[in-house]
């Protein structure tokens, strides 16, 4: 071989390894860059992920998303918000305001004992009964059940006056009302099972659906706020309060609402003469 051939041999192999190197070093230049960028990206995500969760966390839910969710009214109520619920004759002069907590064991044994009569009464036109739930078992207690319930009777008072009130004595009665302590209303399952003792909401969608998807929840707290302020205005706090014509319909007591169907009687006789 010439020496003029042997030098460009090496100058050629010389500059074959200057351009490997070369690439090599765009190669790891270009690695390095992804391990950075996807670093940066999952920062990122990782921050985003967070954030999220901290946006999710501060969300209100439930009962405190209820606060501000849309007003629902049942059909069958009336009054600006829908918490004026009568039921009875037309014909009826006047009208029994009945304040109840659905976990309230002193409105259950009330209902047990004294419900059937009030029923008749109404169904005789001797008068109508006008409907207010309260809640604040739930803070007492605490729990949701009271909400819960008062909620599902909403539903229930939906599909008929009739339902509404087969239905609130079925929330009451000795087979499905549970220890004041156990908060058994917080389960819509429950409420729904209870639901399907009564002809007119047994098997029904409609119902189920509004009570699983909370239709009637800010109705709920919109009635206990009714309960809380007629309670202000006629100096009562407690459940079953029973008045009539802006007058506490009392036991013998004379304080509490009559808790037998004697003094029941004689209490109502007395307040529709009054």
């Amino acid at each position: 071989m010439s020496k003029r051939n042997s030098q460009a041999a090496k100058t050629a192999a010389r500059e074959r390894l200057r351009i490997e190197r070369e690439r090599e070093a765009k190669r790891a230049k270009t690695k390095r860059q992804v391990v950075v960028a996807c670093s940066i990206v999952g920062v990122l995500a990782a921050a985003g992920g967070v954030g999220y969760a901290i946006v999710q966390a501060n969300k209100p839910d439930g009962w405190e998303a209820a606060k501000n969710a849309k007003l629902v009214k049942p059909a069958n109520s009336s009054g600006k918000d829908g918490t004026t619920v009568v039921v009875g004759k037309d014909s009826a002069k006047k009208t029994l305001v009945m304040y109840e907590d659905p976990r309230c064991p002193a409105c259950a044994q009330f209902e047990q004992t004294v419900g059937s009569t009030v029923d008749k009464d109404v169904e005789d036109g001797k008068y109508k009964i006008q409907f207010v739930g309260a809640t604040f078992i739930d803070n007492n207690v605490p729990g949701v059940g009271s909400k819960n319930a008062l909620s599902a009777l909403g539903a229930a008072l939906n599909v008929s006056p009739e339902a509404f009130l087969e239905y609130k004595t079925a929330l009451y009665s000795t087979k499905y009302h549970p220890e004041e302590t156990e908060d058994k209303f917080k389960d819509d399952d429950y409420l729904i099972e209870v639901a399907d003792s009564v002809d007119g909401l047994k098997g029904n969608k409609k119902f189920q659906t509004a009570v699983k998807d909370g239709t009637y929840d800010k109705w709920a707290l919109v009635m206990s706020k009714k309960f809380d302020t007629d309670g202000a205005k006629y100096e009562f706090q407690g459940t079953p309060t029973l008045m009539m014509d802006h007058k506490k319909v009392t036991g013998s007591d004379g304080k509490s609402a009559p808790m037998s169907v004697q003094q029941y009687t004689a209490a109502i006789d007395k307040a529709l003469k009054g």
